[in-house]
């Protein structure tokens, strides 16, 4: 999950969390590895909150079939008995399917979120692309650190740095501008240390399980502290999930008259920030419904979850611990990236308790981690990346040589 750069213990600064994972001293560039996260300590899974014995129904999947790349235990058990019981008609715990709302995190819960997250790496690759138009760059920070892979200096600058890449790098364009270059690029980008395409990189259980639940007439959404046109163009192929249920950071927009129609055009100027506290905000204001399902995997989708968890009424708050230092990377409290410290002690100390909160242990739940079967380091699995064609009406690449303060 993506977070924000702190100034104090409770007051965030004002920058897009989807840019701030400035913990890359070593790392110089989203092309280059970064040395991997100290394995976190095995922590107990929670236990799980009992559930009421309810024979699962027609609608629902035979246990023995649904969530097969899950390990067959009880965080799997409790999952499927979930969704039995709010399925079934007879049920005491049913729910219409008008109510099934099933919210997800997107960094670290549906795809990998380390060393950096995938957008920041798009903001550097972007910056780098755009550079030509702006020979001032090479001189001026932060651009220059960017140009010459000084993450040192990038670091150090803190927001001084961030927000003018962030804006440099997403603002200025039309929205299908946008979207096309966030496409294109996720056609060729490689991950640091896989050496594989980001969307091979989403976790295979959790797009089981997004798949199993709306199979169940769940309508699922991605609730993320990344940003929402980051990540509308790509989602519905990755994940099943249509970019008008993603709801994420933003920055403001307008609509600007034209011959042809018009235009949306995206502006310099920070508009919400769907993270941490305003997890719950954000899904009130575009779902106006509760949900009674979420997941997530750190500290900036706490929030969320214990909405969800609190309502009345079955509910399940789900979280991801990232404990598989062979098949992934394994990381919890001290992470600067995906922290996961409060989260860890609710969800093990509520589950303890009988509560509807299940901690997730990758390595001992998951058979399976991501789509690609590829070993670490190896090439691609093939040369077609799971990612839509784009509209018609869009023309600029990824590679465009067209200044963003020009796009008006």
């Amino acid at each position: 999950m993506i977070r924000l750069i702190q100034t104090g213990p409770t007051r965030p600064v004002l920058a897009l969390a989807w840019l701030l994972s400035l913990h890359l001293a070593g790392c110089a560039g989203p092309s280059t590895p970064c040395p991997e996260t100290p394995a976190a300590a095995a922590q107990e899974p929670a236990s799980v909150a009992p559930v009421a014995a309810a024979d699962p129904q027609p609608a629902v999947a035979p246990a023995p079939l649904a969530l097969s790349l899950w390990t067959d235990n009880a965080r799997r058990k409790a999952i499927i008995d979930f969704v039995a019981r709010v399925t079934d008609p007879k049920s005491e715990n049913y729910v219409p399917a008008a109510e099934r709302i099933a919210v997800f995190d997107n960094d670290g819960t549906l795809w990998s979120e380390q060393p950096m997250y995938v957008q920041l790496a798009f903001v550097l690759d972007r910056i780098k692309a755009l550079a030509p138009q702006h020979p001032e760059w090479k001189k001026k920070q932060p651009y220059k650190a960017v140009l010459e892979g000084d993450m040192k200096t990038l670091m150090a600058m803190g927001n001084e740095g961030i927000i003018p890449l962030m804006m440099s790098s997403h603002a200025a364009t039309t929205a299908d501008e946008f979207d096309t270059v966030v496409r294109e690029w996720l056609k060729t980008a490689r991950h640091p240390k896989y050496n594989q395409l980001y969307t091979d990189l989403t976790y295979a259980p959790m797009v089981e399980l997004l798949a199993y639940l709306r199979a169940n007439d769940f309508k699922t959404f991605i609730v993320s502290g990344g940003g929402v046109a980051f990540m509308r163009p790509w989602v519905e192929a990755a994940y099943g999930i249509p970019p008008e249920q993603v709801v994420g950071s933003r920055i403001k927009a307008e609509w600007k008259d034209s011959d042809a129609g018009g235009n949306i055009v995206r502006l310099a100027e920070l508009d919400f920030i769907n993270d941490g506290p305003g997890k719950p905000v954000g899904i009130y204001n575009a779902l106006g419904r509760r949900p009674i399902f979420a997941a997530g995997n750190s500290d900036g989708d706490l929030a969320m979850l214990k909405w969800t968890a609190g309502g009345s009424g079955a509910r399940l708050a789900l979280i991801v611990h990232h404990t598989d230092d062979l098949r992934e990377t394994a990381y919890d409290r001290k992470s600067g990236m995906g922290k996961l410290d409060k989260g860890l002690d609710v969800a093990q100390q509520l589950g303890a308790q009988g509560k509807p909160w299940i901690l997730v242990d990758m390595k001992q739940d998951w058979t399976k981690v991501f789509r690609s079967d590829a070993p670490v380091g190896a090439p691609g699995p093939g040369p077609q990346p799971m990612i839509p064609s784009q509209p018609a009406a869009a023309t600029q690449s990824a590679t465009t040589t067209t200044p963003p303060t020009t796009v008006h």
